[in-house]
């Protein structure tokens, strides 16, 4: 059988492309008798990886140029998008094509050019690896079947529980679903309920679905608990060893208000001639936390801390995270320190760094710091009269790395963050502006500046380590965006790799306080790469750095605890070539898992505030703001409200008074007989037309325009939160609001009794 396998693909190779089955059998001599056993040898070879199916039941090599391999992207309307590994283009996949795959897949596809339209698309020939595993979503009960809706509406299949799956499961609960078979072309995915999360209207039920959704791990295991109860939780005389005893120092920390681990601290002395010292001492977690413990596995796993506006999903046990690796203020404890020397002009002098044991002054906070430094409040001031002096010489520092920054091009974005502000309760009271103001700079230019010298410093001694890598945008994106700026009297030079970090920082100085600056701001950030983490230092474009590491947040990020006991390796000088094999062939793993990791809590930390803003507009329907667009398509404009900080949609439908085109390179809509436009960086004003939980979206109508009754009735699941922008209220609003206020679902029986959402 391997000579006839290897005949057969030796033989699909020579003829240099799609070979269809009819044509194997006359190729091998295959008989109508034989050709049953023969297709179950050359499926096999499928299964195996070794062939790929076509079209029209032929067979390729895995090889071949038209094939590629991908996660599969899905839509909400059921086509999909196979993103290649390979970082090339992505390919259309019909939703025809789509009946036995789900989101998250990883797929081979089968790339055509179709004759009459020229465009490509691909057709999944092989599924490799399933990428969900288990769904989030509402339990409903049909004709005796129960069904999983998934929340996540790229994933567009509903997921089939069979009653003995369904344990105590109630219709229009959500739950956790782990499936138990995937889609085929023939029958629907499968699963068992492993976890009732509650009722869909519970805020603590919300939350839980997202942590689900998102598979955060919420509780850490016996082992890893075990091992952090068993951490003393005061310094110890044995843990000072050769430690540098920085007790004497007038040292701080600086966070928000909310903050309950610290896990960098500061100190400044002005020193002869103009220079100053600055040491940055950040939690030594690596004296605790050793190589494959339960803790340091733990901690490789979930790779990040997640927050939410109400909690914190720690990487370490609270026995770690706030207790001894915190740099609590009066205590003594364990860090590793960056000393660092800065000329005038912002320039690094000297840098030198080693464990130390330090015991914060005080616990500051931003607002603290801004009273003190720009606010120069009198009370403040006399409360903290024995820190100005040093507070002051931050500040004269933080402005010179600034300044230094600025001049190599470092690119700073000026874009609004909002912060969810929650009442007793949990419920979001309102939604602000997050402020950054002098204290946040000072601090960030601190760490920015700990993090370079350690990468420059482990760099110099050719010791492999981890690098955050920031890589250069498309210069295609970059030709695109040159072309939009042009209409609005601005330039950019465009060379084959692009634009210098310098070039681009400039063109934002030159929109700050214009009507575009928003605009300028926006389309730019659009067209960069995402920050990750690598074995290889590929430069921090946005930084204009040419090596950057992760070295200041030990306690949340484990890719700062890898830089730590890297760096102790150096300054002890056991560097070996064993060490070096064992970091290159580590490392890359790493740094793929704590990028993914990172891209997790990134996604499930946008879906809470986003979750958190649609709920606190459910209140505001029918309410007018002034915003601004962020983003164009051709299916309409994204306004951001001033006021809010809040992002819904204006859908192009809802535009009456024309028929508007996309144009893609100018991000606008345009009416073909007005020639109105709408642009991102537009302000407008806009009506809250609809809310969506499920969708986590909001609908705005730009003020003055009148929903359609019939828009506002299409959907009943949705209809009791939307309200015409007439006033006058749909059919059955009243008694659906007043279903809802009852406690029941809309259109649906009364919750059972010890089900209500906690408020």
């Amino acid at each position: 059988m391997k000579q006839k396998k290897s005949t057969v693909i030796k033989f699909i190779r020579e003829q240099g492309g799609t070979v269809y089955f009819k044509d194997l059998m006359l190729a091998f001599g295959i008989n109508k008798a034989q050709r049953g056993n023969f297709k179950l040898f050359v499926e096999q070879l499928v299964a195996s990886g070794e062939l790929v199916r076509i079209r029209g039941n032929g067979y390729a090599l895995p090889g071949d140029g038209n094939i590629v391999t991908g996660r599969l992207s899905t839509h909400p309307e059921g086509y999909g998008f196979v993103i290649p590994d390979d970082g090339g283009e992505d390919i259309y996949i019909p939703a025809r094509y789509l009946q036995a795959n789900m989101h998250g897949d990883l797929v081979e596809a089968r790339v055509e050019i179709l004759k009459r339209s020229g465009k490509k698309e691909g057709r999944i020939t092989r599924t490799i690896e399933r990428g969900v595993k288990r769904v989030v979503g509402r339990y409903h009960l049909e004709k005796g079947m129960g069904v999983v809706v998934p929340d996540e509406l790229r994933i567009t299949r509903q997921v089939v529980i069979p009653p003995k799956a369904a344990g105590d499961a109630r219709d229009g609960q959500v739950v956790v679903a782990d499936l138990t078979s995937w889609p085929t072309e023939r029958q629907q995915a499968a699963g068992r309920i492993s976890e009732i999360l509650g009722w869909p209207d519970d805020p603590e039920v919300e939350v839980r679905s997202i942590i689900a959704k998102y598979e955060l791990p919420f509780t850490f295991p016996p082992e890893v608990l075990a091992e952090a109860h068993a951490v003393p939780q005061e310094i110890r005389q044995a843990d000072f060893g050769n430690r540098t005893d920085l007790r004497g120092h007038l040292t701080v920390t600086i966070d928000g208000e909310t903050a309950r681990d610290f896990d960098d601290a500061v100190c400044v002395k002005r020193e002869a001639g103009g220079d100053i010292r600055l040491w940055v001492s950040i939690a030594d977690v690596s004296h605790y936390v050793k190589p494959e413990s339960p803790l340091d596995r733990e901690a490789y796993l979930r790779g990040t801390s997640v927050y939410f506006p109400d909690r914190c999903i720690p990487m370490l046990p609270e026995e770690l995270s706030n207790g001894i690796c915190s740099l609590n203020p009066g205590v003594d404890r364990l860090t590793f320190t960056a000393e660092m020397l800065f000329g005038q002009e912002g320039d690094l002098k000297a840098s030198t760094f080693y464990p130390a044991v330090i015991k914060s002054a005080a616990r500051l906070t931003y607002t603290i710091v801004r009273q003190i430094l720009v606010d120069r409040d009198e009370t403040v001031l006399t409360a903290h009269r024995h820190l100005v002096a040093d507070l002051e010489v931050m500040r004269e520092l933080a402005l010179r790395l600034m300044e230094k920054r600025r001049k190599r091009g470092s690119i700073d974005f000026d874009l609004p963050e909002p912060q969810i502000v929650l009442d007793l309760q949990g419920h979001t009271e309102a939604i602000v502006k997050a402020e950054r103001n002098l204290a946040h700079r000072l601090i960030e230019e601190f760490m920015l500046a700990a993090n370079e010298a350690v990468a420059a410093h482990i760099e110099q001694r050719s010791v492999p380590s981890l690098y955050r890598v920031h890589e250069p945008p498309d210069p295609a994106k970059l030709a695109d965006f040159a072309e939009f700026i042009f209409n609005f009297g601005y330039q950019l030079r465009i060379t084959e790799d692009g634009a210098a970090p310098r070039e681009l920082q400039q063109l934002l100085d030159d929109a700050a306080g214009k009507p575009e600056e928003r605009m300028i701001n926006e389309v730019l950030l659009r067209c960069m790469k995402q920050a990750r983490y690598s074995h290889e230092n590929l430069g921090h474009f946005g930084l204009a750095a040419r090596s950057y590491t992760h070295f200041t947040s030990p306690i949340r990020r484990y890719p700062d605890l890898v830089v730590h006991r890297i760096l102790k390796e150096v300054l002890t000088g056991r560097v070996s070539e064993k060490m070096i094999s064992r970091l290159e062939e580590t490392l890359p793993a790493v740094a793929e898992q704590t990028s993914k990791r990172e891209r997790v809590a990134m996604e499930a930390e946008r879906e809470i505030v986003a979750l958190k803003k649609v709920q606190f507009m459910r209140g505001k329907v029918g309410e007018t703001f002034d915003g601004y667009i962020t983003g164009v398509s051709s299916f309409g404009f994204f306004v951001e409200l001033i006021e809010l900080y809040v992002e819904g949609m204006v859908h192009v439908s809802t535009l009456k008074d024309d028929y508007y085109s996309y144009i893609e390179k100018q991000h606008s809509l345009v009416g073909q007989r007005s020639k109105k436009v709408f642009r991102i960086g537009d302000k407008v004003q806009v009506v809250v037309a609809a809310v969506s939980l499920e969708r986590r979206q909001v609908e705005f109508v730009l003020s003055g325009l009148v929903v359609a009754q019939s828009e506002i009735e299409g959907n009943d699941d949705e209809a009791y939160r939307r309200v015409p922008i007439s006033g006058k209220l749909p059919k059955g609003f009243a008694e659906r609001r007043k279903r809802q206020t009852n406690g029941e679902k809309p259109g649906g029986p009364p919750r059972p009794k010890g089900r209500k959402p906690r408020r």
